[in-house]
């Protein structure tokens, strides 16, 4: 069940646009989100809403928008101009609303403790307290202008001048929130977490997250800050192509890509889908942190490969590449639909050894023909389904949605796939276990639990990818030996 984050095009990672939160455009903005958020994912929105709003603006040309409908002719150089500003125009929208939804909780509990400060200058607030008891439904009772007002201070601290006269204690909030901002530190945990985009109750969670990763509280905190930013779309590169002439190619077409050890990334420009190297099946977009998962999985030409959730096939191809069409990775997954569009990836990468079928995971997998041959698999990849935790940099209202009852559920289904899955692996072959979350309960709990329920595995290697080491996602991968 591959991470959503494969796929995710929609960035708001674009060093050219800068966003004037004191767009009147915003309050409309945002009250249309309120009415249909937690129904559908901020990216899958932004997509359909967010170029209608930079149609009222200056930028909008709506002679143009016929002239595209229609295809009647190629643009004029003034024509093209046009889109382009509408672009950067929904880009900048688009870019705020990351920002809105990053720091939704805090915006709420500033207008909180501010209003408590009017009333009571004495008052103390108590932000773990005030955290337990908060729902996103709070977010109705704030005035959209006071909203974008603690957003946009939040953000670069500066005094938009629409939003400050519309705001007649603009300078009281001001002098508030530079209150606030300077407790915003590690030894005040609470208030640093709702600073930086994420809730205070999530304090056990991310200790222990330091405490199994050996990490310093420098790290710890290193890694606090960076949810608050979003990553690269990192690509992988196919068919054997050189990755200097792929970045070379992108460039060309109006990418902004970089290119380092680390891999090729993306930061903005045009989009990935329209250039010549994805048509061409020459790059696919894959997180950098799921790239070292497949990596993980070290197939060699001629062994036989279960991706058990494997979604839409990011790994499943990764992994196929490393076989040069050998052997056979046989890929796996609940949705047909998801298999289908695995199918598309793999024929547009010219990779031949993949082979598709729906399973559920509700009990053990009658083996191919192939694999029952040598009694397993070599190797069997579980990406299991996940709290996701990993990937709130990319997708900031899917931390909204976070429950801890979520998580028991998606527990006890992460311990059934292990269970289900472990038949499939020959005695010498490897098992491979993979979250897109840094939750501790998600993976070294289950590597723990699974290694006492199955004593023929032993543990290989354990670890987190991705952030904060790196500019990515954060991920979880454990090997297990059988």
């Amino acid at each position: 069940m591959q991470n959503s984050t494969e796929h995710n095009t929609v960035s708001p990672h674009n060093s050219t646009v800068t966003v004037q939160y004191e767009d009147s455009r915003l309050v409309p903005l945002w009250r249309a989100w309120l009415e249909v958020a937690g129904t559908m994912p901020l990216d899958k929105w932004i997509k359909t809403s967010v170029r209608q709003f930079a149609h009222s603006g200056p930028t909008s040309m709506p002679e143009y928008d016929e002239i595209k409908k229609h295809n009647k002719f190629k643009p004029t150089k003034t024509q093209a101009d046009h889109a382009n500003a509408e672009a950067i125009d929904t880009a900048s929208l688009s870019l705020a609303m990351f920002s809105a939804l990053r720091f939704q909780q805090m915006a709420s509990g500033l207008e909180f403790a501010y209003r408590a400060s009017l009333q009571n200058p004495e008052h103390v607030m108590d932000w773990s307290e005030w955290d337990a008891g908060w729902q996103a439904r709070d977010l109705q009772g704030i005035a959209p202008v006071a909203f974008w007002y603690w957003i946009q201070l939040r953000v670069n601290g500066d005094q938009p001048k629409k939003n400050q006269a519309q705001l007649r204690d603009a300078e009281a909030r001001r002098s508030f929130f530079k209150k606030v901002m300077a407790e915003a530190t590690f030894a005040n945990l609470p208030v640093l977490l709702l600073w930086q985009g994420l809730r205070p109750q999530w304090s056990e969670l991310l200790k222990a997250r330091q405490q199994a990763s050996g990490w310093s509280d420098k790290t710890l905190e290193d890694f606090i800050a960076q949810q608050i930013s979003t990553p690269p779309l990192w690509l992988r590169v196919q068919k054997n192509a050189s990755a200097e002439a792929v970045y070379n190619s992108l460039q060309q077409q109006g990418v902004k890509v970089s290119l380092s050890e680390q891999g090729l990334a993306a930061q903005g420009g045009v989009g990935i889908h329209t250039t010549d190297a994805h048509k061409n099946g020459l790059v696919e977009i894959q997180d950098l942190a799921s790239q070292q998962i497949a990596a993980t999985v070290a197939a060699k030409p001629g062994q036989k490969v279960w991706d058990a959730c494997a979604g839409a096939g990011g790994k499943t191809l990764a992994i196929a590449a490393q076989m040069n069409n050998k052997g056979a990775v046989f890929a796996t997954d609940l949705h047909a639909y998801k298999l289908d569009e695995l199918k598309r990836r793999a024929k547009r990468a010219d990779v031949f050894n993949v082979r598709v079928f729906t399973w559920e995971g509700s009990e053990p997998l009658r083996l191919p023909k192939e694999a029952a041959q040598q009694q397993g698999f070599d190797w069997v990849l579980i990406d299991a389904p996940c709290s996701s935790a990993g990937t709130w940099r990319r997708n900031p209202d899917a931390r909204w949605r976070f429950d801890p009852a979520d998580t028991r559920e998606l527990v006890h289904l992460q311990q059934q796939l292990l269970t289900n899955a472990a038949p499939a692996v020959r005695v010498g072959g490897r098992l491979v276990y993979a979250t897109c979350s840094w939750q501790v309960s998600e993976n070294e709990q289950q590597v723990e639990w699974f290694l006492a329920q199955h004593p023929q595995f032993a543990l290989e290697s354990q670890k987190i990818l991705g952030a904060p080491a790196i500019d990515s996602d954060t991920m979880f991968v454990a090997v297990l030996i059988r």
